[in-house]
This record gives structure tokens, sequence and C-alpha cells, in this order.
């Protein structure tokens, strides 16, 4: 394993460079204005419109995608991953021969959605954590720690180049583990489909759904299974397992040894395998690209059905009591 930190960093890697940031959303943002204040040329590309508007506002300059990217030295995709192919095949010539092409996620390019030209240096710098906090955690003096990988090497540098970057953002404050286009995509859909998003919420609603169906108050069954639930996530960030023992009553340990093995137990971890293989198999990329290609019925209709589910009923009615949740 191998972590860098600021004192591994070529500052010489990117001096003089202009960097062209694709995409002005959570990421995007976060990364140009990091750039900007670290003393890079940075310039967005994004299509009129509020993206574009929004970088105007920020004081960052913006042109359309082959405007921005034409003589840049570095091209960083932070696009939605859906919309990246259409943007390199459009941008494709705009690139000069030994730029850098950067990826926050490594999914185009390790599922082959995106074949970079030979001559291009191709990396990834992974924030481990959403725009927001990337660029909150840079003003503080902190920074998120990154994911670092080079999938080409067309000019020699293209490790230097990336370090760069991530120092640029931050991500050397908070260090930068080196990985793969591979390890870094699987283990990214894995952990948001099993555990951080999909394993997460399933688990908050179906605990809500369980105290109502026997009888309880909504509201007191949104207050235990969600609202709190930040509470345990901030220990376990903080300090790990240790710290949360360290913080929550024996009663709360004694349970939480005794029964959370019933509820997360062999049969989950057997989905988690299924789930993993896929991944692995390219089966999620190619049914989230199929979906994405017919228009995303299923993919909206689910998301309709979520959001309206009694969890959220009750919970936009208890959080407009404490507006505090919308500075945090």
């Amino acid at each position: 394993m191998k972590i860098y930190s600021r004192k591994d960093v070529d500052r010489k890697a990117l001096r003089g460079a202009k960097i062209c940031v694709l995409g002005y959303g959570s990421q995007g943002r976060a990364h140009a204005l990091n750039l900007k204040d670290s003393g890079y040329d940075v310039i967005v590309g994004a299509r009129k419109g509020a993206s574009w508007r929004k970088a105007r506002r920020d004081g960052l300059p913006v042109a359309e995608p082959v405007k921005a990217a034409t003589g840049a030295d570095l091209v960083a995709m932070l696009a939605p991953d859906m919309a990246q192919a259409g943007l390199y095949k459009v941008i494709r010539t705009s690139l000069k021969p030994g730029a850098t092409l950067l990826f926050a996620h490594g999914f185009n390019v390790h599922f082959g959605q995106i074949r970079p030209r030979k001559d291009l240096d191709v990396v990834l710098i992974a924030p481990k954590g959403p725009g927001g906090l990337v660029r909150r955690q840079y003003q503080q003096g902190r920074g998120v720690p990154c994911l670092i990988a080079v999938a080409q090497d067309a000019t020699g540098k293209a490790h230097s180049k990336a370090l760069a970057y991530a120092d640029g953002i931050g991500g050397t404050r908070g260090g930068v583990l080196e990985t793969t286009f591979a390890e870094e995509t699987e283990t990214d859909l894995f952990g948001e489909q099993a555990v951080l998003c999909g394993g997460a919420t399933e688990l908050v609603v179906k605990g809500f759904e369980t105290l109502v169906e026997a009888g309880y108050q909504p509201e007191v069954a949104y207050y235990e299974c969600l609202h709190e639930l930040k509470l345990i996530v901030d220990l376990l960030h903080e300090g790990g397992l240790a710290k949360m023992h360290q913080f929550i009553s024996e009663t709360a340990k004694y349970g939480d040894l005794t029964r959370g093995p019933r509820i997360v137990d062999r049969g989950t971890k057997r989905e988690m395998k299924k789930i993993l293989q896929e991944i692995q198999s390219g089966k999620f990329a190619r049914q989230w690209i199929s979906e994405n290609r017919r228009g995303r019925k299923k993919y909206d209709a689910l998301i309709k059905k979520d959001l309206n589910h009694p969890i959220e009923r009750v919970g936009r009615k208890l959080r407009a009591r404490m507006p505090w949740l919308e500075q945090e």
C-alpha cells in the first residue's frame, strides 16, 4: 500500500498548465474552485445554461466544451457518468498530443465506454467524498482523501501530473492512495449499492416500516431509524467501531453485538457477493447503460416510488422544524 502526501508532490508537473474542467456539478465545481485557489489556470467547459451561469458567478472563465478543451494540458472529465462517452467523442480531436485526460470515477474507461487516444495520459483522481465536502475541507485547510491510478502513460509523467492535480484540490492533505481503475470502479459501485446507499437506505426504510406496522408513531420511527443514524455514522467516521462503542450505552452495545448479526447475516453477505460479481462481470454496467439508452423509464419510476415513501412525507414535516439541518 502506498499513500502519498504533500511532500511527494512534484509541483513542476503542472506548473503553467491550462486545466479544463468539463462539467460543473458537485465534483466539477469543487475541483475547479480548489484548483483556482491553488493558483492554477482553470477554465470550465459547459453548455450554456444553469451550470454555465453558476461558473460565471463563481468567477471562473467558461466556454463550450470543445473550445475549453482545445489547447488544454489537462482535461478533467467531471460530467455525469452517462454523459462522458458522448462528451469525449465531441472533444476527442481537440485534445492536443500528450495532454492528460483525468477522471474522478473509472466507470467509462474500465467498462470500455471511452477508449482514449493512445497519445494521451489517462489518470484517475477520485476524492472519497462528495464535491461539497471536497470544497469545504479545502477551505478549512484540510482535504478529502483521494485515490490515484494511471491507465495510460503516454508521456512518462502521468503519475506526477495526477498527484499534482490531487494536491491542487486538497487531496494530499488527507492522503492519496494508489489503486487501479478497475479497483476504484468496482469497489465504488459495490460500496454505493451494498452499503452506503442501497444497503443503508433499505435498512432505514425497513426499520421504519417495521415500527409503523407494529403501531408506533411514524414520527417516532423516523427519529429512531433515520434521524439518529447521523450520530452513529459520525462516530464511525471519526474513530471507527472503537469510538462508536466508546460513546453508545452498554445496552446499545449488547444489542449491537447480539442482534446486529441477525439482521445482516450470511444471507446478506451472499447477496453482497452476488452484487459484487455483477459489477465485476460488467452486468450492472450493461444494465445501467441500457436503461439510459431506453430513456430511464424504470429508473424514473423507482425514484418516484422511493421519494413517495411515507418515511419521506414524515421526514419533510419533521425536518421543516429543524432549519439548521440545511447548514450542516
